[in-house]
């Protein structure tokens, strides 16, 4: 990558949003101000003309800021150029060379950087050796010139009695190496079993509980992510997150168990058990909660075909009455760079009344509700690089 790319990047920007501005009027003219449904809109229009898509991540890392310090992917790069009507990044940069730059699909090494690269491996096989490795080379000749002489007069001559000892002096000798020999190894024994002990005591002591959930009124398996936060004294909650129609295995060695249990359709719960004697497997019903099982239904419910504009204004009316004029709305957002943005109440109906693909991923995290009414929402709605 190199510095005309990333100015080629910031051309190919403002292409990208004039072709947009073609058709659409968004909030704001200049790309890096657009926000929520402006994105939306424009990811339609994407997947619509260029055949892909990029996430909201990405949008906010590569077009919030300007000039970027790195470079999209290419796939992303050639998508954005296609957008902008060029057959492919390489022939975006071929239509907007700048003065005096050259650009090549050869990858090759130039002839200068071959040359350079032979006369640096030629001097890497030509190393002198190293101080070390001289001072051993010296001392090894002269260790082989010492072995090879054959020095006989000053070899001693042992003595018969230097070879015989006292019997009893072989006999206590032995016996003392075998006592010593087995108390190492009995010493030894005993630290390994301790180290085991002290290793595996997690899995010794402790026990697995597994706990399902059902509908309480339908009495069938929950079909929804479930959240699940473990609380205990004097620490941070943990947060567990169980697919549909799968339990929740905890293996702990604790007496006591606190759960909070939290999911898009059914009322929150709060769980406490004793597990000194608690069943190792247990089935806790979920009641589902009317205001968020409505809200969930009129936030994703595709609406299409010849009565769409009447079920649109049926939609925003049933919105309308579920939340309360004063509820803070919060979209959560895949980015380093913008995490959280705030709408009010006609915001957000207009957003999840209007027929967009992105409205399959809407997922609402939390809810509250206040005297018939809802006065909070957080949701997202989940993005993929290239989602056709």
């Amino acid at each position: 990558m190199t510095d005309l790319d990333l100015l080629h990047f910031e051309q190919l920007k403002k292409d990208v949003q004039a072709q947009y501005l073609k058709e659409y009027t968004p909030s704001y003219d200049e790309i890096s101000k657009w926000k929520g449904i402006d994105i939306i809109y424009f990811q339609e229009d994407l997947r619509k003309k260029a055949k892909g898509n990029i996430s909201e991540k990405s949008f906010y890392t590569y077009f919030k800021s300007s000039p970027v310090l790195k470079l999209p992917r290419i796939d992303m790069l050639n998508l954005l150029s296609i957008y902008a009507g060029y057959d492919s990044w390489y022939d975006f940069k071929k239509n907007h060379l700048f003065a005096g730059e050259l650009l090549s699909d050869d990858k090759d090494l130039s002839d200068d950087d071959a040359k350079e690269l032979e006369k640096t491996i030629s001097t890497a096989l030509n190393l002198p050796k190293t101080e070390d490795e001289a001072k051993k080379l010296e001392f090894s000749s002269q260790e082989n010139i010492d072995l090879q002489k054959n020095n006989t007069e000053n070899q001693l001559i042992e003595k018969k009695q230097a070879l015989s000892e006292s019997p009893k002096a072989e006999e206590i000798k032995p016996s003392k190496k075998n006592y010593q020999k087995t108390a190492w190894i009995a010493t030894a024994s005993v630290f390994v079993i301790l180290l085991g002990l002290l290793g595996f005591k997690d899995e010794i002591f402790q026990k697995t509980y597994v706990y399902c959930f059902t509908d309480a009124d339908r009495n069938l398996n929950v079909q929804r992510d479930i959240e699940i936060k473990v609380i205990k004294e004097n620490e941070s909650p943990i947060l567990y997150r169980i697919k549909p129609g799968e339990c929740f295995i905890y293996p702990t060695k604790d007496k006591t168990l606190k759960m909070l249990i939290s999911s898009t359709v059914y009322e929150d719960l709060e769980v406490n058990r004793n597990l000194e004697n608690a069943p190792e497997k247990e089935t806790i019903e979920l009641k589902p909660d009317d205001y968020k099982m409505a809200l969930y239904y009129f936030s994703i419910k595709d609406i299409n075909g010849e009565n769409s504009e009447q079920l649109i204004k049926q939609k925003r009316k049933q919105l309308e009455n579920l939340i309360s004029n004063t509820a803070t709305i919060t979209q959560v957002y895949d980015s380093d760079i913008y995490g959280l943005e705030t709408l009010d109440k006609q915001d957000y109906i207009t957003l999840v009344t209007t027929p967009t693909t992105s409205l399959k991923n809407l997922n609402v995290i939390e809810m509250k509700k206040d005297k018939g009414k809802i006065v909070s929402i957080k949701f997202k709605i989940s993005n993929h690089e290239n989602n056709k």
